[in-house]
């Protein structure tokens, strides 16, 4: 039986339209009616968890297109139904638009580059399967497999405008111009019995003279303040007095440390300085060639004072007291000829690359290109130097790079778009400058999100062989380092002309963990995005093959066998 939707009354077998004869007669009466209004509203809450933009739904009824009988029943399942495939539909949506930053993608990207590669602990002989498993967790977003192409035209031109041209090397008076204090303090001959580069300096101070009262690395190092005093109380016992005259002795290093960052630099120290004959700086890594005799601590930070040459002498104290020692012991038992053998080594991954500040203190050249670079003056002061030089896989290492100095939202996908950015920055200046200009810009290196400039390896190497003999640099991987420490341990101790160890010093040496591994909450990311490996691979690739060309070893190309 059917019934008015106004009066609710049975409709007779001939009322065949919406409402029945009474309620179009003159004796409808309005009581047996239920209340009814034009702007009745009718509300569906939805889950505000799942839909927050939809959260409730408005459905307003009209008196002219009421629903009546069995066929307004079917009418409102079928638009419930609807609906309800709809709310479906956006909440899929979100999820695949936002799941990739969460792992949650539903659907399995068909569209990338290359082969899935990254992880050293991957074999070859794994199948498939085991590949997926193992990135299950940085499944790529089919968003960045598409913007490869544009990425491959922007590497392709940086490639094509690759072209490494020898630099001019500076007169030595043009540097005397540049450095004058500089030059007034490091002599021009050192000791003949001292294999570290040493000399005499007369000191004017008395006994109550603090001899680092100014020095800017014991006022602003704090971690060190322990070390100034100690040298502090000893100073004097180390001077040596001749004809009512103090001299004390000053030295600079024998070897340098001069790169890589995030390639093992500072495990390789911490296993030379356990040599006996090996002494290093108060400082592990001063940083004064390119930075603090600038008055620079982070570029980022403005200029501070500009550390004195003084400065940096001061940090060889420790052992120059030692050498001080050696040659007075050497001279009382009547062999003033003999040789000092303690060599002092410096270790800032800095030297090799960081030649940033060059702008701020040198005329611009027209090509853009500093007209002094940092192994000007050390080859200046000391041509004779021996450079140890630690290289990584340049794509391992930005990432290294990124995990250690990115300070919040590290991802994978965060280090794949600044990757992007950069080489995007790096492309643009190639078309106006140089190789070496884009290198050495510090605007550009400032402004790209990652340091991509510091794994072009071979533009560093070839301008300080322009200034140095190949036979003076030796040049390590770290991948052979940390896969048989006793092998390259011994290729430097013979580089350096160290003495013999016995059994006791070797396997303190050698056998001791690795030094500045990658932190827990770094190592938790995983790797890379294998598309972001693939698209560095191709970047470096050219630069890879021609450092390996220089140093006629094909381990360079950094090839998996």
């Amino acid at each position: 039986m059917k019934h008015c939707i106004r009066c609710c009354i049975p409709l007779l077998p001939n009322d065949l339209h919406k409402h029945c004869s009474k309620c179009r007669g003159p004796s409808h009466n309005n009581k047996n009616c239920h209340p009814y209004k034009r702007e009745n509203k009718v509300l569906l809450c939805l889950d505000s968890k799942q839909m927050n933009l939809l959260a409730v739904l408005e459905v307003r009824t009209h008196h002219s297109e009421g629903w009546s009988g069995l066929f307004g029943l079917k009418k409102g399942k079928l638009c419930s139904l609807m609906f309800g495939l709809l709310i479906m539909m956006l909440v899929m949506a979100s999820y695949i638009l936002t799941g990739a930053k969460h792992g949650l993608l539903l659907i399995l990207p068909t569209l990338h580059y290359g082969a899935f590669t990254s992880g050293s602990n991957l074999m070859d002989s794994e199948t498939l399967c085991d590949v997926k498993d193992h990135y299950q967790t940085y499944t790529l977003n089919i968003s960045y497999a598409k913007d490869y192409p544009s990425i491959k035209v922007i590497i392709d031109t940086i490639t094509s405008n690759v072209e490494f041209i020898p630099r001019h090397y500076p007169h030595l008076e043009e540097l005397k111009k540049q450095e004058l204090h500089m030059f007034s303090v490091i002599p021009n001959k050192f000791l003949p019995n001292s294999k570290s580069p040493c000399w005499y300096e007369e000191y004017n101070g008395n006994m109550t003279t603090d001899p680092y009262a100014t020095n800017s690395y014991a006022l602003y190092s704090k971690r060190f303040r322990a070390i100034f005093d100690y040298l502090r109380k000893v100073f004097w016992s180390h001077l040596y007095h001749y004809k009512d005259k103090h001299y004390r002795l000053r030295c600079l290093p024998h070897f340098y440390i001069i790169g890589q960052p995030k390639c093992g630099t500072t495990d390789l120290y911490d296993r030379l300085r356990l040599h006996p004959d090996v002494r290093f700086s108060a400082i592990k890594e001063p940083h004064w060639w390119t930075r603090k005799r600038f008055g620079i601590i982070r570029l980022r930070d403005g200029f501070h004072d500009r550390y004195p040459v003084e400065d940096y002498l001061d940090l060889f104290d420790l052992a120059a007291h030692q050498i001080h020692s050696g040659l007075q012991g050497d001279a009382a038992k009547g062999y003033s000829n003999k040789m000092n053998n303690i060599i002092i080594g410096e270790a800032s991954a800095s030297t090799m690359w960081d030649n940033n500040a060059w702008i701020f203190f040198y005329d611009n050249s027209t090509e853009g290109e500093p007209p002094f670079l940092i192994q000007d003056f050390i080859h200046a002061f000391q041509p004779n130097a021996k450079l140890i030089v630690m290289l990584r896989d340049p794509v391992e290492r930005l990432y290294s790079d990124y995990l250690y100095f990115a300070s919040a939202n590290k991802s994978v996908e965060d280090f794949h778009e600044k990757v992007a950015e950069s080489l995007q920055l790096f492309e643009n200046c190639l078309v106006d400058y140089s190789l070496r200009a884009c290198v050495y810009n510090n605007t550009l290196n400032n402004a790209m999100p990652v340091r991509l400039q510091v794994g072009l390896y071979v533009v560093f190497l070839l301008d300080w062989l322009t200034v140095f003999n190949k036979n003076q640099m030796l040049v390590l991987r770290l991948e052979d380092h940390a896969s048989n420490v006793k092998y390259t341990m011994h290729m430097v101790f013979r580089f350096l002309d160290l003495g013999a160890l016995n059994e006791k010093q070797e396997v303190l040496i050698t056998k001791s963990p690795a030094s500045n591994t990658r932190r827990p909450e770094d190592r938790n990311l995983g790797p890379m995005l294998p598309l972001t490996k693939e698209i560095l691979q191709d970047f470096y690739q050219p630069f890879n093959a021609k450092l390996a060309q220089v140093l006629c070893d094909e381990a360079f190309l950094w090839k998996k066998p």
